[in-house]
């Protein structure tokens, strides 16, 4: 009997093999590559044809580089403050100085003066003073993952020359004086890697109670299928503020981190749970999954063995679109003043100073985080939706 039901899986393989669009001989793949190519290369051939998922993941690759490195990326300590040079503009890079070329780029001094009626603070670039950019310079010393110690950045001015206070701000100061530039670096690392963490927390929700429900059915199935509805009935924003309201204020920020964590995944589940029933449901009946369980195959082994790759691609899909959801939950919670908090830096902490909007009038630069939120999920979007698209390669 197995032999035959193999012998029936082949023939399905090879006539869905005959069946391949032209789509993957369009992108010039040789055919006889192609007939003899495995699903992960068939699935790989389509994805790169999806130019924005091509985009969009090259854009997440860059972000996440940023964040695992922005130590040294980072030109200043994010917690470094100057309080002479508060909301100050982005200042530009030269290379050209009264017509003239310079092979290294540079800054122009800025002059402070304040408005006689409005007591307005305004910057003006100082055409007299330049100040070199200079790359792999010393600064402020850091713990590269908090275990080595080093005070080389990528870029910065020259740390011996007399520049007044000033520095480099790429992306302006806030009311602090603090460079926006790195403080937007180091929180592309707390608002990305919640995402990653607090979707495999889902992940591993939403497999278990989607298998259990689909697997087994009757009573289970019931009360796991209302218990998600009962959650997902809830508006997000009130239980969020109600969850995040019940940590004790006195917690340090890792353990506010990993209960921001967890609170989002706590919720997060129930689409990827309802995913798994449905195809756990549609494959739980399949001659291969009844052969598994005739040779006396364990549950958990035909789950697992069986059940779970048939599908896993469409999985890996979901859990991609997943993401976008638990970084703009962070943001929210972090904006309204409900999750992380200084001195945690996260995009939703940072975009906490643009909750005043005679500030941002005066300081448009800081919903620079929220470009990066946007540019973040439509990133992973374009990707999850390339992933959906080759998923099934033979479709």
């Amino acid at each position: 009997m197995l032999a035959r039901i193999a012998r029936r899986i082949q023939a399905e393989k090879e006539k869905s093999a005959l069946s391949i669009p032209e789509q993957q001989l369009e992108a010039g793949v040789p055919e006889e590559r192609v007939y003899v190519a495995s699903q992960l290369q068939l699935m790989w051939w389509r994805f790169r044809k999806h130019r924005l998922a091509m985009v969009g993941t090259t854009v997440i690759a860059i972000f996440y580089l940023l964040a695992i490195f922005c130590e040294f990326l980072a030109p200043y300590d994010p917690n470094a403050f100057e309080r002479r040079y508060t909301f100050v503009p982005p200042q530009s890079i030269h290379f050209f100085h009264e017509g003239q070329f310079h092979l290294r780029p540079f800054i122009y001094g800025l002059k402070r003066t304040r408005d006689a009626e409005t007591y307005i603070i305004t910057y003006e670039p100082d055409l007299e003073k330049r100040y070199p950019i200079y790359f792999f310079v010393k600064g402020d010393p850091y713990k590269m993952w908090g275990l080595f110690e080093s005070d080389r950045h990528l870029f910065g001015l020259d740390p011996a020359a007399d520049t007044d206070g000033l520095r480099i701000h790429l992306m302006g100061t806030d009311r602090l004086g603090r460079d926006m530039f790195s403080r937007l670096l180091y929180g592309s690392r707390i608002s990305l890697s919640i995402g990653l963490i607090g979707v495999f927390l889902s992940f591993v929700i939403g497999i278990l109670m989607g298998g259990i429900s689909g697997y087994f059915g009757g009573v289970i199935d019931l009360l796991i299928q209302r218990l998600i509805e009962f959650l997902r009935s809830i508006p997000t924003i009130p239980l969020w503020m109600a969850l995040s309201a019940a940590l004790p204020r006195d917690w340090s920020s890792v353990q506010r981190y990993f209960a921001i964590v967890v609170l989002l995944s706590l919720i997060g589940w129930t689409g990827l749970a309802r995913v798994v029933r449905g195809r756990f449901l549609a494959v739980r009946e399949e001659e291969y999954v009844m052969a598994a369980k005739l040779i006396n195959a364990s549950e958990l082994r035909v789950i697992l063995r069986h059940m779970l790759p048939s599908f896993m691609s469409y999985i890996v899909a979901s859990l991609t679109l997943a993401i976008p959801g638990m970084i703009l939950g962070e943001t929210s919670l972090s904006f309204l003043g409900l999750g992380l908090r200084p001195p945690t830096i996260s995009w939703g902490v940072l975009l906490q100073e643009a909750q005043n909007l005679q500030t941002v009038a005066l300081a448009p630069w800081l919903l620079y985080p929220a470009f990066f939120v946007v540019a973040a999920i439509l990133s992973f979007n374009f990707m999850g939706d390339g992933l959906r698209d080759a998923a099934d390669p033979y479709a």
